[in-house]
């Protein structure tokens, strides 16, 4: 028979609850904003990637590669310990004074995740036929106009469920944000662990919560999708 006593108090009540809840609300955050900053970046990189100016190809394809093929972990360290290197001194110095360890957590997942996102909403793109962009040049849509108003709307519509995907990857890999001391839900679970010796409980509750997190994450893009992009099944 197993001896360990289950206390689930410990997650439910007092101030380790309260560390919990805490920790999601900056889980949150942290993943909300990584999501609007990746799709908006990821737009923009699957842009250029399809732009006729070759140096602009050029360079989101070195970017594609070089974020989607280096583990996100690495990027994390390598903004929060190189970020002086990179940045000027004025923004290093903005960082500090605010929450520099949620900011460097955030720009590498957003440019670790935009990477992806540019490459699905590519691949989107692609699909459209090509007589499209043949009758909005001919109708006198400029390439720009003809790629806001004709051809990325379809593709994003194509490209909702790699999308959700891709934020529900963003929203887990959140948690390794604790690895610089943001101080987000696994962090807190850990903590809790730290000073109760019940992981169990502390982590099956983050466990379950990233569950709902998930599920929610799907339904909201799923009522997005049925609503907005495709009406006549809503």
């Amino acid at each position: 028979m197993l001896s360990y006593q289950f206390d689930w108090s410990v997650v439910t009540t007092g101030k380790y609850f309260e560390w919990l809840v805490s920790g999601l609300g900056l889980t949150l955050q942290l993943s909300a904003a990584g999501i609007v900053l990746s799709f908006l970046l990821g737009l923009l990189i699957a842009v250029l990637r399809m732009s006729h100016f070759s140096p602009l190809r050029w360079f989101a394809h070195v970017y594609l590669e070089f974020f989607r093929n280096t583990p996100l972990l690495v990027q994390i360290f390598f903004w929060y310990f190189g970020s002086y290197k990179l940045l000027p001194m004025a923004v290093n110095e903005w960082l500090n004074s605010t929450n520099f360890e949620f900011a460097a957590a955030l720009i590498a997942l957003t440019i670790y995740t935009s990477a992806f996102i540019a490459e699905d909403i590519r691949s989107g793109v692609l699909s459209i036929p090509k007589e499209q962009m043949e009758a909005a040049r001919s109708a006198g849509f400029s390439y720009i106009r003809s790629m806001q108003y004709i051809i990325l709307p379809q593709a994003v519509r194509i490209t909702v469920p790699p999308l959700i995907n891709q934020f529900l990857n963003l929203a887990k890999n959140s948690s390794l944000a604790m690895t610089i001391g943001v101080m987000e839900l696994t962090y807190q679970a850990r903590q809790v662990e730290s000073y109760t010796f019940k992981g169990f409980e502390a982590f099956t509750a983050a466990t379950l919560v990233y569950l709902v997190l998930s599920v929610v994450i799907t339904a909201l893009m799923d009522q997005y999708n049925n609503r907005v992009l495709n009406p006549q099944r809503g």
